[in-house]
Protein backbone atom coordinates (compact mmCIF):
# COMPACT_ATOMS: atom_id res chain seq x y z
CA UNK A 1 0.00 0.00 0.00
CA UNK A 2 2.86 2.56 1.09
CA UNK A 3 4.70 2.31 -2.09
CA UNK A 4 1.20 2.78 -4.40
CA UNK A 5 0.71 6.05 -2.06
CA UNK A 6 4.69 7.18 -2.91
CA UNK A 7 3.73 5.72 -6.34
CA UNK A 8 0.47 8.08 -6.93
CA UNK A 9 2.30 10.87 -4.96
CA UNK A 10 5.06 10.77 -7.41
CA UNK A 11 2.76 10.91 -10.24
CA UNK A 12 0.90 13.80 -8.52
CA UNK A 13 3.86 15.97 -8.46
CA UNK A 14 5.13 15.02 -11.99
CA UNK A 15 1.52 16.39 -13.49
CA UNK A 16 1.59 19.53 -11.72
CA UNK A 17 5.09 20.37 -12.25
CA UNK A 18 4.41 19.40 -16.35
CA UNK A 19 0.74 21.82 -16.21
CA UNK A 20 3.56 24.83 -14.59
CA UNK A 21 6.05 24.61 -16.96
CA UNK A 22 3.34 24.68 -20.15
CA UNK A 23 1.22 27.15 -17.87
CA UNK A 24 2.87 28.93 -15.95
CA UNK A 25 4.42 32.00 -16.94
CA UNK A 26 7.72 32.84 -15.34
CA UNK A 27 7.86 37.21 -14.14
CA UNK A 28 11.24 37.13 -16.49
CA UNK A 29 8.80 36.05 -19.17
CA UNK A 30 7.56 39.98 -19.00
CA UNK A 31 9.86 41.94 -18.28
CA UNK A 32 10.47 44.73 -21.00
CA UNK A 33 13.22 47.31 -21.57
CA UNK A 34 11.92 50.77 -22.31
CA UNK A 35 12.08 51.63 -26.30
CA UNK A 36 15.07 54.54 -25.20
CA UNK A 37 17.08 51.27 -23.23
CA UNK A 38 18.81 51.85 -19.63
CA UNK A 39 21.20 54.42 -18.63
CA UNK A 40 22.28 51.04 -15.85
CA UNK A 41 25.60 49.69 -16.53
CA UNK A 42 27.52 47.25 -15.09
CA UNK A 43 29.63 49.32 -13.66
CA UNK A 44 27.26 52.21 -12.33
CA UNK A 45 24.55 49.61 -11.03
CA UNK A 46 25.35 46.11 -11.15
CA UNK A 47 28.26 45.33 -9.92
CA UNK A 48 27.55 47.29 -6.44
CA UNK A 49 24.19 45.32 -6.39
CA UNK A 50 25.62 41.88 -6.95
CA UNK A 51 28.43 42.54 -4.57
CA UNK A 52 25.85 44.39 -1.76
CA UNK A 53 23.23 41.87 -1.83
CA UNK A 54 24.06 38.54 -3.82
CA UNK A 55 27.88 37.78 -2.94
CA UNK A 56 27.53 36.71 0.46
CA UNK A 57 26.05 33.52 -1.08
CA UNK A 58 26.33 33.68 -4.44
CA UNK A 59 30.49 33.93 -5.04
CA UNK A 60 32.67 31.20 -5.56
CA UNK A 61 34.97 32.25 -2.51
CA UNK A 62 32.04 32.79 -0.26
CA UNK A 63 33.06 30.50 2.97
CA UNK A 64 28.90 30.31 4.00
CA UNK A 65 27.30 30.05 1.17
CA UNK A 66 23.93 29.18 3.37
CA UNK A 67 22.25 26.72 0.85
CA UNK A 68 23.07 28.75 -2.05
CA UNK A 69 23.82 26.03 -5.23
CA UNK A 70 27.92 25.72 -5.75
CA UNK A 71 28.00 26.24 -9.75
CA UNK A 72 25.21 30.00 -9.16
CA UNK A 73 27.73 31.76 -8.50
CA UNK A 74 28.16 35.97 -9.66
CA UNK A 75 31.79 36.56 -9.60
CA UNK A 76 31.64 38.46 -12.98
CA UNK A 77 29.72 39.86 -15.13
CA UNK A 78 29.49 37.38 -17.36
CA UNK A 79 28.36 34.77 -14.40
CA UNK A 80 25.78 37.21 -13.78
CA UNK A 81 24.75 37.55 -17.73
CA UNK A 82 24.49 33.58 -17.42
CA UNK A 83 22.00 33.63 -14.94
CA UNK A 84 19.75 36.90 -15.15
CA UNK A 85 16.84 35.12 -15.80
CA UNK A 86 17.30 33.32 -12.64
CA UNK A 87 18.12 36.50 -10.47
CA UNK A 88 15.34 38.57 -12.19
CA UNK A 89 12.80 35.29 -11.66
CA UNK A 90 14.01 35.50 -7.77
CA UNK A 91 15.04 39.54 -6.81
CA UNK A 92 14.13 41.86 -9.51
CA UNK A 93 10.89 44.13 -8.97
CA UNK A 94 8.26 42.20 -7.02
CA UNK A 95 10.35 39.28 -6.61
CA UNK A 96 11.42 38.90 -2.97
CA UNK A 97 12.60 35.59 -3.16
CA UNK A 98 15.81 36.42 -2.51
CA UNK A 99 18.22 37.36 -0.96
CA UNK A 100 16.49 35.58 2.23
CA UNK A 101 16.91 38.52 4.60
CA UNK A 102 17.54 40.41 6.81
CA UNK A 103 19.21 42.89 4.70
CA UNK A 104 17.06 43.21 1.90
CA UNK A 105 17.63 45.94 -1.13
CA UNK A 106 15.07 48.95 -1.19
CA UNK A 107 12.00 48.22 -3.61
CA UNK A 108 13.61 50.85 -5.58
CA UNK A 109 16.71 49.04 -5.72
CA UNK A 110 15.03 45.90 -6.68
CA UNK A 111 13.19 47.96 -9.58
CA UNK A 112 16.39 49.22 -10.91
CA UNK A 113 17.76 45.49 -10.74
CA UNK A 114 14.54 44.69 -13.35
CA UNK A 115 15.47 47.80 -15.47
CA UNK A 116 18.84 46.59 -16.11
CA UNK A 117 17.94 43.21 -16.43
CA UNK A 118 15.45 43.42 -18.67
CA UNK A 119 17.79 45.64 -20.83
CA UNK A 120 20.33 43.03 -21.26
CA UNK A 121 22.70 43.92 -18.15
CA UNK A 122 24.91 46.07 -20.23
Amino acid sequence: MTSRLQSSAGASAWALALLCLLGCESPWDSATCADEGTDLTYESFGRGFIGAYCQSCHASNAGDRRGAPTGISFDTHEDVVEWMDRIYDRSAGENVSMPPGPDDPPEAERQKLAEWLACGAP
